[in-house]
């Protein structure tokens, strides 16, 4: 096979891995051929495409985090090219979502060797794509402080979210989608294709990647009930505190701007968010 590696080298906000080095190591004595493209952060998915048309590979890997991916995995929409992930993130929520493991060998083993699946794509406006949760309100909000920190690691992240928490700041959304067409309040809505973050925390249990549909996670109340089950348990939501709706599309707007995150990536204050999706649009191997 011919292989692409998109290496996103600040991944996570510092250097932690020199990727070259290991993936040309466990490549030396194998018959396919690789190539690595690190990423500068200035027309990234111009020189993505533009590697994918010189090279030709049969799969292109994304090394590094959420973001990473879906830049990579745009480039991948509709066509025969498989998406591998080698986690280099600060969460790696859609790793986790696969079970990929954060072990280098391994993740280059399952890249090679592993199960080839479609998955559905959520296009999210005009330019964006989700793969995995993105969301208005709370959780946005923690990113873009999250981003603006010197600091890394879930503690920071804990840090921010019982910071944001105990402002409770609710906000209205109007919400029209397949079954709804209602005015919510709400301390966040997710658009959920998978079903966790990258800190573990699963918000959207029944959630599947390849049925056609993605769900609207409304988080109307955060309870320390209802973070345990995030947290620790499988268990369904209390509905009166989060209510979890399916759909193939959905409008939402706001009267007021507010926090927008695309998985993982801050895309600033928004007051109308478009989701649409997109069945079976991408593969990837898991």
């Amino acid at each position: 096979m011919n292989i692409l590696f998109i290496i996103n080298p600040i991944s996570g906000g510092k250097r932690k891995t020199e990727w070259a080095p290991i993936i040309r190591e466990y490549f030396k004595s194998l018959p396919h051929k690789i190539e690595l493209c690190l990423l500068t952060g200035k027309n990234d998915e111009k020189l993505i495409s533009q590697k994918i048309k010189d090279f030709s590979p049969h799969r292109v890997v994304a090394v590094g985090g959420d973001g990473t991916i879906s830049l990579v995995a745009k480039q991948l929409l509709n066509t025969p090219i498989v998406l591998g992930i080698m986690q280099g993130g600060s969460a790696n929520g859609m790793a986790k979502e696969l079970n990929i493991p954060p072990v280098t060998e391994i993740a280059l083993d399952t890249i090679l060797n592993g199960t080839v699946r479609k998955i559905d794509v959520v296009k999210i406006n005009d330019g964006d794509i989700s793969l995995h949760l993105s969301d208005i309100g709370l959780n946005a909000r923690i990113i873009n402080l999250f981003d603006k920190s010197s600091k890394r690691g879930m503690w920071v992240y804990a840090r921010f979210f019982f910071k944001v928490l105990w402002q409770k700041k609710l906000v209205k959304v109007h919400i029209k989608a397949d079954d709804i067409n209602r005015t919510f309040s709400v301390y966040m809505v997710v658009i959920a294709n998978a079903t966790k973050y990258g800190t573990g925390a699963v918000i959207n249990p029944d959630g599947r990647l390849d049925d056609g549909k993605f769900e609207l996670v409304i988080v109307h109340t955060i309870s320390f009930i209802e973070l345990t089950k995030m947290f620790l348990t499988n268990q369904s939501f209390n509905p009166k505190k989060v209510e979890i709706f399916q759909t193939t599309k959905a409008v939402i707007t706001t009267k007021k701007k507010i926090h927008f995150q695309v998985d993982g990536e801050y895309k600033g204050k928004v007051n109308a968010v478009e989701a649409v999706i997109m069945p079976g649009a991408l593969c990837i191997v898991t």
